[in-house]
């Protein structure tokens, strides 16, 4: 195998000592107030050994939270629990970004301010795709913490224009809070079936104002949040994350090809540091066609991230060919904190319990043994 995947890697004034990264992943165990905890700073320190961590999904502000336990960036209490989790990321040595996250319609009411609807470019429900809450948000008696329960998510209401603004600001106000927390960049989450998801694709933005029906008005809230955030942290500590071709969450478009090359090419122009491109991740997913990924190559001249259902030798291979620069690996690192020094060594990894993945308590989450731990 060759050594790519180790080489190291300028972002912006970072430097990537390789070229692995932990991509975000909800693993739902914020406190009450959806403040981050000293167990998910041990989380993110065990795993500073990657050239970059995104962070889970962190919501801009209560209205954006779609599922029980996921932190938020937007109270003084959560900005500190931030600030030790990324400290103790930099006291390993490590490079973490904030992945900031608005779900849009995927959401359930019970945890929408005042019990209201969640909100979305348009009234549309993605059927049968559900959202996990707390059994206790609808008067169950029992229930501990990461006991979810899996609910279709709400119908949505439709923003109002002036509503869209809002947003706007409140996606640069968490990125200032980013800031304050420690983190060295932020992520924009445009993947996945999330709201810039929403606005994006024709199938889940039946708009009729400056915010739908053309592509170049569906890509306005992505051009006007990616401006907004850039502003505060500086393009160069921006990220977005794009899932051209995954419909898993009831998002679909037309033509996907040119609705996401032509964000590549809005992003491109405002300087953004890097594009993440999110790949499905389960066997038997329709793979990214080499074309496509050598368009956006050409058309993005900032770094790329592509992540899903990665092994070592299709790191190996992306990284040759070109057209990425960092490749993310989801799953193995949640079992794996050492990760980077398994792949270089060819060691076997732990097997993930994907039972424990979301919600609970140490186990399955910072329990998972170092190789030193297995070799004794």
């Amino acid at each position: 195998m060759s050594d790519h995947l180790f080489a190291p890697l300028r972002l912006g004034e970072l430097t990537l000592p390789n070229r692995i990264v932990m991509p975000p992943m909800t693993r739902a165990r914020a406190a009450d107030g959806e403040v981050p905890t000293d167990m998910m700073a041990q989380y993110y320190q065990q795993r500073a050994s990657a050239g970059l961590i995104i962070s889970e999904g962190t919501q801009i502000n209560r209205q954006g939270q779609g599922y029980a336990w996921t932190p938020g960036i937007y109270t003084a209490e959560q900005i500190e629990g931030w600030r030790k989790v990324t400290a103790a990321v930099h006291r390993a040595g490590g490079r973490i970004f904030a992945q900031l996250w608005h779900v849009g319609r995927l959401s359930h009411f019970s945890l929408q301010p005042s019990g209201q609807a969640p909100v979305a470019p348009s009234a549309l429900v993605a059927d049968g795709v559900q959202v996990f809450i707390d059994p206790q948000s609808l008067g169950a008696t029992h229930g501990t913490h990461g006991d979810g329960q899996k609910v279709q998510h709400s119908p949505p209401r439709a923003l109002a224009t002036a509503e869209v603004g809002i947003l706007v600001r409140d996606f640069a106000a968490a990125a200032e809070s980013a800031l304050t927390a420690g983190f060295d960049g932020v992520e924009l989450h445009g993947a996945n079936g999330y709201l810039i998801n929403q606005f994006l694709d024709s199938g889940s933005n039946h708009r009729t104002d400056i915010y739908g029906g053309s592509l170049r008005n569906r890509l306005r809230f992505l051009e006007e949040v990616a401006h907004a955030v850039a502003t505060v942290v500086g393009p160069e500590r921006v990220g977005v994350r794009l899932s051209p071709l995954i419909t898993a969450q009831g998002t679909t478009d037309a033509t996907p090809e040119s609705t996401y090359l032509a964000a590549a090419r809005l992003l491109d122009k405002l300087g953004i540091g890097y594009l993440h491109i999110a790949e499905a991740d389960w066997d038997d997913a329709p793979l990214m066609p080499a074309t496509f990924k050598e368009a956006l190559r050409q058309i993005y001249s900032g770094v790329m991230i592509y992540s899903g259902h990665y092994d070592r030798s299709r790191a190996d291979e992306a990284l040759a060919l070109g057209w990425t620069d960092l490749v993310g690996f989801g799953r193995p690192f949640i079992a794996n904190p050492d990760l980077p020094r398994r792949l270089q060594l060819g060691a076997s990894l732990n097997t993930g319990n994907p039972a424990l993945y979301f919600g609970g308590s140490a186990q399955g989450y910072i329990d998972y043994p170092y190789l030193d731990d297995v070799l004794g």
